[in-house]
């Protein structure tokens, strides 16, 4: 069987639809649903998918009085019959953001032991949801959150630091729900599918304190503004811990690793032999794709770990850390992927595409980027040096410029990156 660059192409979108319908609300909500509440049943949420988790809620249960809010990214909300949907912006916050925020913690308060609270949580959450801790303004916040995008920081310890300055993040959502019941449903696009970092966790426990936050700040280098410095030292409002937080349940319901499993099997339904590398890659994009350009040399050269024809299948979440000097349009997506072509410098018969799944890789209107043997021989062709666009974290230009963007538009789901080698 023959692979050339029309057919891997094909194959390659083929693999990442699949990891997107894998994680899609409406195949994967009702599953996990509890038993119906005595009382009343809030729903609350926040995240990319989170409209459309609201949706899917309705449609499970269409015979419920459902009353509640949700706050997704612009662009990301869907028509819902029963739950409000108000849209803020991601990756920093803004007003909408403060204000979804608010109204999730005003839908909570006031509840009994017979209520149930349904907290519908996805990936861009931390941002979405954005109520500054007291003392702060969101100003503080949308500084401190640039800074720390900017800092290569990861989001383990990137949403530390939010929590320590969040009135809702950390648990604090499910506090205010007491003694109601909360059952959180969540899709999880984070490295380990911790439910304390999806979403900086708004209702479950936190076991970080504000000398975690002190420190991540310390270690990347971070000034934030004299409030939010003043509210870290003073740590005079730690987050809930397991112990406050009794009457809360904790439910994932779509994960990089099922998401990946569902990948392997539309593989094996192309004729290519899967091998599934993790769900929980993290480190700096660029350092990555050089990584992966030697597993795929391994398995070209001498058919090790796996004989091809054959797909190397990775999620998780790398970073790219922006120095001071001035930085092009891209995100970790298609950094790493420039890297793995500069790598592989045109080897042939790899190819290649990495994407995140919400459909936007940072901040930008593409999902990521493809890989093939030539996709050096082309940038050069239109008068782009993929090396100083890569030092010029400008890589989203060069795919662009060569038509080997990714662009699905929002996709209303989020398991984080994918990054798909195929290797023939």
């Amino acid at each position: 069987m023959v692979w050339d660059d029309g057919r891997a192409r094909a194959a390659l979108r083929t693999l990442f639809d699949a990891a997107v319908a894998a994680a899609d609300p409406h195949k994967v909500l009702a599953a996990r649903l509890p038993d119906r509440p005595k009382g009343r049943c809030v729903v609350v949420g926040g995240g990319k998918s989170a409209a459309v988790m609201a949706a899917a809620l309705e449609d499970a249960w269409p015979d419920i009085d459902l009353i509640g809010t949700v706050v997704t990214r612009y662009g990301h909300a869907v028509r819902t019959k029963r739950i409000e949907v108000i849209e803020a912006s991601h990756p920093v916050p803004d007003v909408n953001s403060a204000r979804g925020a608010h109204r999730l913690l005003e839908r909570v308060r006031g509840l009994g032991p017979d209520d149930l609270v349904l907290a519908l949580m996805s990936g861009g959450a931390s941002a979405l949801c954005a109520a500054p801790a007291p003392g702060l303004t969101l100003a503080d916040k949308q500084e401190i959150n640039r800074a720390l995008l900017a800092s290569g920081a990861n989001i383990t310890e990137m949403n530390c630091v939010r929590k320590h300055l969040s009135a809702i993040k950390g648990g604090r959502l499910a506090a205010a729900a007491a003694p109601a019941r909360v059952i959180t449903l969540a899709i999880s696009d984070v490295p380990g599918d911790d439910p304390a970092v999806i979403g900086s966790g708004p209702t479950v426990p936190d076991r970080t304190t504000f000398a975690d936050a002190r420190a991540i700040i310390a270690r990347y280098g971070i000034a934030p503004s004299p409030a939010a410095a003043r509210r870290l030292e003073e740590a005079a409002d730690e987050t809930p811990k397991p112990a406050d937080l009794p009457n809360t349940d904790f439910r994932l319901i779509a994960t990089p690793i099922t998401v990946l499993h569902k990948v392997a099997e539309a593989a094996r339904a192309l004729n290519l032999t899967p091998l599934i590398l993790g769900d929980a890659l993290e480190g700096e994009a660029a350092q990555v794709g050089i990584l992966f350009a030697g597993m795929a040399h391994a398995v070209a050269t001498h058919g090790q770990p796996i004989a091809p024809p054959a797909v190397l299948l990775t999620g998780g979440e790398t970073t790219v850390t922006i120095g001071r000097g001035p930085a092009g349009r891209g995100g970790r997506n298609t950094e790493f992927a420039l890297s793995l072509a500069i790598a592989l410098s045109g080897a042939p018969r790899i190819w290649a595409a990495a994407g995140d799944t919400d459909g936007i890789d940072g901040t930008e209107d593409a999902a990521g980027a493809i890989v093939t043997p030539d996709t050096l021989a082309r940038a050069r062709a239109v008068g782009l040096d993929p090396r100083a666009v890569l030092t010029g974290h400008d890589s989203y230009s060069l795919f662009a410029a060569i038509g080997d963007l990714i662009v699905t538009g929002p996709t209303l789901t989020n398991v984080n990156d994918i990054r798909i080698l195929l290797i023939a």
